[in-house]
């Protein structure tokens, strides 16, 4: 009782406080009344070190990550100098968790496969979650072309001054690189690389190697991989504690660099793609977990910490191996999280699709380019083939934009102007990934049955209570 009333007294003040800074900034900016600027820098850190209470009184790591997202904006918009130096945090923590996909997705995948003998669910799994991603991102497709048509957001674009010999430089992509690009020629180098697709195949290879082998030579392996998974996810319990700060130093690094003032200029655009997600979020994904009897207000709760983070680094990578922990917690079996997750990340960006879909248009109504309806519908299934099996390629959504104006004889100077808040872009639609593989996993627990039917490890259980 007393935790919960503290907590309640800190959250109230939080509120009081921002209501203050609103009101003191909105009085100052439409009355041209004249505010002291260390006033409202005072009100906001007063509220901001209420927030800091409330997450000591709550005790739960996704309010402190929502906290240093709080913390990082104020400090990148009050010494945006400085601010610029905080990437480092943001940079430490991204290269602890790259450290920890590589032999968590090995290590579970190998478990869920070898340990089972079960190759034909193994197959089953496949089968339906290619069907479920390809369907999904159709309707992101979709989505994203009719937000497009109807804010018109890149109508009256006024070209740059440049824009005759304005490049962006990328390599470009053939039907052959994105096939080759999914299976591994040097593991080691794969795993440096971050390649998420290509240690998934070679992982089930492996496994299923594994699962060839009499019992007697396959349970050394097995057991080596069964502690090495809990390890793992022990060792993201660790890392996890840095996030707050990781998360801080990369909102600080985004506000200072490109400040709040950058919202204004490309609005529509920005309005357009937030839009289309929440959309896609209500109208796509909430039937597709209502029909799949999904428990939504726990599904919300497990994905709030993983999306978080997501959303404030920009890096799906980031938020891999506690996403996989909290969908284990909800009770999705490990060896169907291990599969269907890392696989996703190549073939189920939601996010990405429905982004690409829209800025494609945009590029053509900025440049005065009109589509015929059989052009568009032939662009968007371009798009669904070619945005498949390319995450970990560098700047991958600029190739495959680059590469699909180029295939309908669209300028690239359009492209520059989305480059400009791209950064602000990308944290929506990575956000929005991460949230689609979360629930890609859920589902396919439930259509073979699986769900909630294994009780999780103690080690992600330990991870996971507040």
């Amino acid at each position: 009782m007393i935790k919960a009333s503290s907590q309640n007294r800190f959250l109230m003040a939080f509120l009081g406080l921002a209501a203050v800074a609103a009101i003191l900034w909105a009085v100052g900016h439409y009355s041209g009344a004249v505010i002291s600027p260390g006033l409202m820098m005072a009100v906001r850190w007063a509220a901001l070190v209420a927030v800091c209470g409330y997450a000591w009184a709550r005790r739960s790591l996704t309010t402190w990550i929502f906290a240093g997202m709080l913390i990082g904006a104020e400090i990148g918009h009050d010494w945006p100098q400085q601010a610029v130096n905080l990437q480092v945090l943001s940079t430490i923590f991204l290269r602890l968790i790259k450290t920890i996909v590589a032999p968590l997705i090995f290590a579970t995948l190998v478990v869920g496969i070898a340990g089972h003998s079960n190759l034909k669910q193994v197959g089953r799994m496949g089968i339906k979650a290619l069907i479920y991603f390809e369907v999904i991102t159709t309707f992101a497709l979709l989505i994203g072309l009719a937000a497009i048509h109807l804010s018109q957001a890149g109508a009256g674009v006024t070209p740059p001054a440049n824009a005759a010999t304005a490049q962006v430089n990328a390599p470009a992509q053939k039907a052959t690189d994105i096939i080759l690009h999914s299976f591994p020629e040097n593991i080691a180098k794969s795993v440096a690389e971050g390649q998420i697709l290509q240690i998934v195949v070679f992982s089930v290879i492996f496994a299923i190697a594994l699962a060839m082998l009499s019992d007697e030579k396959r349970r050394p392996m097995l057991s080596f991989c069964e502690s090495l998974s809990e390890v793992m996810f022990k060792f993201t319990n660790i890392v996890m504690l840095f996030a707050p700060i990781g998360v801080a130093g990369a909102i600080a690094y985004t506000v200072g660099t490109m400040g709040f003032g950058v919202l204004v200029n490309l609005f529509k655009l920005l309005a357009t793609l937030y839009a289309a997600l929440v959309v896609f979020m209500t109208c796509v994904l909430l039937p597709v977990a209502l029909i799949a009897r999904v428990p939504v207000r726990r599904f919300v709760k497990a994905i709030a910490e993983p999306v978080s983070i997501a959303f404030a680094t920009a890096s799906s990578e980031a938020a891999l191996p506690r996403a996989m922990e909290s969908m284990e917690g909800l009770g999705v079996p490990r060896q169907i999280v291990a599969f269907v997750m890392p696989t996703g990340y190549s073939f189920n960006l939601d996010g990405s699709t429905l982004y690409l879909s829209l800025a494609s248009m945009f590029v053509a109504q900025a440049a005065g380019i009109h589509l015929s309806f059989g052009q568009q519908l032939v662009m968007v299934f371009t798009l669904m083939l070619t945005s498949k099996g390319v995450a970990g390629v560098p700047r991958a959504s600029l190739v495959i934009l680059l590469g699909t104006a180029e295939s309908f004889h669209l300028p690239a100077w359009p492209i520059l102007i989305i480059m400009g808040i791209d950064q602000l872009m990308d944290m929506a639609r990575t956000a929005t990934n991460v949230l689609g593989n979360c629930l890609a996993t859920a589902v396919v627990a439930r259509w073979e049955g699986e769900f909630g039917k294994e009780t999780p490890s103690p080690v992600v259980m330990e991870a996971l209570a507040d």
